[in-house]
């Protein structure tokens, strides 16, 4: 595959120190933002914080997925979505410091380099924001209903009142009003680690409670479905629901950002360690419980499969409450770039200066605004699907493959060439018609649905 930098360049400027060109405000400022504030991260932290930033609501929705999806297009879409993902997660990787020197911290960063400094920020950032923020919004909505099924196997076993879906995603939200202004992202490693064991763990559950129950009797494995716009749009939306499963390629290069590097071990090395053994996790996650759950329940598995499991009530309780301590992990790694734009732009652009009361106030703000919204509209299964083809698919599945096209310009109709091609109209595809399958299921829904009930 051809290259722009040749490996003289590389070596010429290797030997030399880069250069830091920054003011001292500029380096303070720097020291100060969540991306860039601390650099002694080790491999395994970017192990489990693959983990917990991709192993998440998504696995709880694969049953229902390859419900819409049917047997033969469901193994070979999820199976296609792990080699693509790792793909361009690799590539990634690999362009984190592909100009000597330098460093490529942010996504927004990496595609500046590829297309422009005005149309990388205009492709890259609109696109980054929609899949952090509603990723954000459809934690707080999981995080809520698993509370709230605990709290109903625990406390009630349906003997009390109903509680309110709305109250459980304020108790949800509250742990973030305080661990949102945890600094940077090696500050929350501990959190992390407990979310990536959850994950894990409550994985498990979901396949091993699934075996132990048994196939469902008269179990259907047919589309749920019963018209055609009914089964077309349902497989739509599913590819969403598979695509929002793989969407830890939107903070990666923020994780690899913590890792250090020099010109004799550069982060790459560590990063691609971590990225491996976390990709061994997802596939031990997300292919048990996709094709055991499917298995066991046909196509009657409700869209989180932990709702479908009611018995052993202190197993699929306990489960729970490992998605709710996951997801607190996992809303922490999708918020910290976000945090980092914020933050950026007060103080870097408005010029606002570096102080406390100002991460306090704005990631109040965000962690209030992702709570209101997931209250107002907890529609699990339609957002993952909606969210999932809009956002995911070109942030994931093809827009590393543009950019290496763009910058290392491989030979034409060499492997390179046709591998990113392939990547880029599978996932172009995704792009179009999942959304489609997600907004008409938000759409059904709303028909029902009362606000903040």
């Amino acid at each position: 595959m051809g290259t722009q930098v040749s490996n003289d360049d590389l070596k010429n400027a290797y030997s030399k120190p880069p250069v830091d060109n920054r003011t001292e405000e500029e380096k303070a400022i720097d020291a100060w933002l969540p991306i860039t504030s601390s650099r002694n991260a080790k491999w395994w932290y970017s192990a489990f914080h693959n983990v917990t930033a991709m192993v998440g609501a998504g696995v709880l929705s694969l049953p229902y997925a390859m419900s819409q999806l049917g047997w033969g297009p469901g193994v070979a879409v999820m199976v296609i979505s792990w080699i693509i993902t790792l793909y361009t997660l690799w590539q990634m990787v690999e362009m984190h410091e592909m100009v000597p020197g330098k460093r490529f911290d942010r996504y927004h960063e990496l595609g500046q380099h590829a297309f422009g400094e005005k149309l990388g920020l205009w492709i890259v950032v609109p696109q980054q924001l929609v899949v952090e923020i509603g990723v954000d919004i459809v934690y707080m909505v999981t995080g809520g209903r698993s509370l709230k099924k605990f709290h109903d196997l625990v406390a009630c076993q349906d003997k009390c009142k109903q509680i309110k879906l709305t109250y459980f995603i304020m108790i949800f939200a509250s742990v973030h009003f305080v661990l949102s202004h945890l600094p940077n992202f090696n500050s929350i490693s501990g959190v992390s680690l407990a979310a990536a064991v959850m994950s894990l763990s409550y994985s498990t559950i979901a396949w091993g409670a699934s075996v132990d129950k048994g196939v469902t009797p008269d179990v259907q494995y047919g589309y749920r479905s019963t018209t055609t716009a009914g089964k077309v749009f349902g497989f739509f939306g599913a590819l969403g629901d598979v695509a929002f499963a793989y969407a830890g390629h939107n903070v990666v290069l923020e994780i690899q950002a913590t890792i250090p590097s020099t010109p004799e071990k550069p982060s790459k090395i560590p990063m691609w360690r971590g990225v491996i053994v976390a990709y061994i996790v997802v596939a031990l996650c997300y292919f048990p419980v996709a094709f055991i759950g499917f298995w066991m329940f046909g196509n009657t598995v409700d869209d989180n499969i932990l709702i479908t499991l009611n018995k052993p009530i202190w197993l699929i309780a306990m489960a729970n409450m490992f998605v709710v301590i996951h997801v607190i992990g996992s809303y922490q790694i999708y918020a910290m770039p976000v945090f980092d734009m914020m933050e950026t732009v007060l103080v870097k652009k408005l010029r606002f200066k570096p102080t406390w009361y100002l991460r306090f106030f704005t990631r109040n703000v965000y962690v209030a605004f992702t709570m209101f919204v997931g209250m107002t509209f907890p529609f699990f299964g339609g957002l993952l699907g909606f969210f999932g083809g809009f956002a995911f698919a070109p942030t994931t599945y093809f827009l590393p493959c543009i950019m290496w096209l763009a910058i290392y310009k491989p030979r034409k109709f060499s492997l390179s060439w046709f591998t990113n091609w392939i990547c880029i109209i599978l996932g172009v595809l995704l792009m179009i018609i999942a959304p489609i399958g997600g907004l008409r299921q938000i759409i059904m829904n709303a028909k029902t649905y009362k606000f903040y009930s």
